[in-house]
């Protein structure tokens, strides 16, 4: 009930926002728009017509608009650009980090880059040029400049002082980050250690020497995963003479992780997306990206139709044998695939701590197959004596199952070790092979023990 009555008080306050919209209230419609969180207020920017989303120029300081940009996805951004003044727009851009306007510079490809970034203030525009001259994907592509230096011959006194006045203009104050006389990273100082410090103490008495870092050319997903394994709210981005440039904060990370988890997924299903813009994939492209694996498919496939024609005599002399096939297929497949799962994700552990052996996922993979063709052969068993009446059909059908998932699952742990051993990623290419292979072999061994017991059918 409350959630509801939130929901319907919000419904009227963006209905009171239109109306101001409409009628030029510029008064109303910032006591009203500025009371909303950040998030709201890009929602209300996104339902606005055209036309009153060029009013927010008029309604908004730079400012203002500035922190409701950084929630905008890179559509809305780019609505944004063009609905707006271009003077208006640089404003904007010099009271946002850097590393957002580089992110939506990068993204963009509607957007004139160089006007706006001539635009801007020398310093600001200084800054997201330097971010978009590294490489993407890199810890300097990621980075932010914002972020408070201290010296290690400062007094705590001097670092409060010193905090109250630049603090507003940092990604986070929570790590304050020592430097040398050569800008070089010597330590590190924790809000909490700074306050309760006494005052005439110096930052190289209170200090954290031992800091955890990355280099400027890392990947960025491996500086996501250090920060998560050391649980950081923001890492140093050093460059090759251990001088700092930057810090990586956790919410950026969080992006990486999910741009990358959709990478994967997308590669995964034979969803390239190449270096187009993924809302503008055409039916041609996407045919063009999945073609290669539909046509490997149909190669594998006649294998399956090869072997039930070696098997043509044993299914006309028991047709009912072929009402189990799909059984026998489906679950090989369902079951390779999870094991597979399992091997991909272990391929890309890098922390050898949580990393098994091969041969430690074979066995517990072995186990939990033979466990599981167990219950499920005992369920077949069930299933066919109750419904056809015949014990001998239940046996084969039983141990069959009992195999197929048993070595379905060494299979599906298997193959993607030996094709990531090629430098493929088997995350993409194992995928068919393991569902082939695992048809395959499911009906070989149905097959086999069916012929080899025929005369008792």
């Amino acid at each position: 009930m409350t959630m509801k009555l939130v929901k319907s008080n919000k419904q009227k306050t963006y209905e009171h926002i239109f109306k101001a919209a409409k009628e030029n209230d510029k008064q109303a419609f910032r006591d009203l728009f500025l009371r909303l969180h950040d998030r709201d207020q890009h929602e209300v920017f996104h339902l606005l017509y055209p036309d009153k989303k060029r009013k927010i120029s008029e309604f908004l300081t730079p400012e203002e608009f500035a922190e409701i940009f950084e929630w905008m996805e890179t559509e809305d951004q780019e609505a944004a650009v063009q609905y707006l003044p271009d003077e208006y727009m640089a404003e904007v851009f010099n009271f946002m980090a850097a590393d957002d306007v580089a992110r939506f510079l990068s993204e963009s490809e509607e957007t004139d880059n160089q006007t706006l970034l001539a635009m801007m203030d020398d310093e600001e525009s200084k800054r997201v040029k330097e971010l978009l001259s590294y490489e993407p994907e890199t810890a300097g592509s990621i980075m932010t400049k914002e972020f408070i230096a201290i010296h290690h011959k400062q007094s705590m006194s001097e670092v409060i002082k010193n905090l109250r006045e630049i603090g507003s203009e940092a990604e986070t104050i929570y790590y304050l980050y020592v430097i040398d006389d050569n800008d070089r990273l010597v330590g590190v100082l924790s809000l909490r250690d700074l306050l309760l410090s006494p005052e005439n103490e110096t930052v190289a008495n209170i200090m954290f020497t031992q800091v955890v870092s990355v280099n400027i050319g890392d990947d960025q997903e491996q500086v996501a995963r250090i920060i998560q394994d050391y649980d950081l709210l923001a890492i140093p981005v050093l460059d090759h003479d251990g001088r700092m440039q930057g810090i990586v904060t956790v919410d950026d990370v969080m992006d990486v992780i999910e741009e990358e988890t959709t990478e994967d997924f997308n590669e995964f299903a034979a969803i390239s997306r190449g270096d187009e813009d993924r809302r503008k994939t055409s039916p041609l492209s996407t045919a063009k990206s999945r073609i290669p694996w539909i046509v490997i498919l149909l190669f594998l496939g006649m294998i399956t139709g090869g072997l039930i024609g070696i098997f043509e005599e044993t299914l006309e002399s028991v047709v009912l044998l072929a009402a189990f096939m799909p059984i026998m297929m489906g679950t090989a497949g369902n079951v390779g695939t999870q094991s597979l799962a399992v091997a991909v994700r272990n391929l890309n552990i890098d922390d050898d701590r949580d990393k098994e052996s091969f041969i430690q996922t074979i066995k517990n993979e072995l186990g939990a197959g033979m466990i599981m063709g167990l219950i499920a052969g005992i369920v077949m068993i069930a299933i066919v004596v109750v419904i056809y009446g015949n014990a001998v059909l239940a046996f084969i059908i039983a141990v069959s199952m009992f195999i197929t998932v048993s070595m379905a699952t060494v299979i599906g742990t298997t193959i993607p070790t030996i094709i990531d051993k090629f430098n493929i990623d088997p995350a993409i290419a194992s995928g068919p092979f393991i569902t082939t292979i695992n048809d395959s072999l499911s009906l070989i061994i149905y097959f086999t023990i069916a012929t080899m017991l025929i005369e008792f059918l």
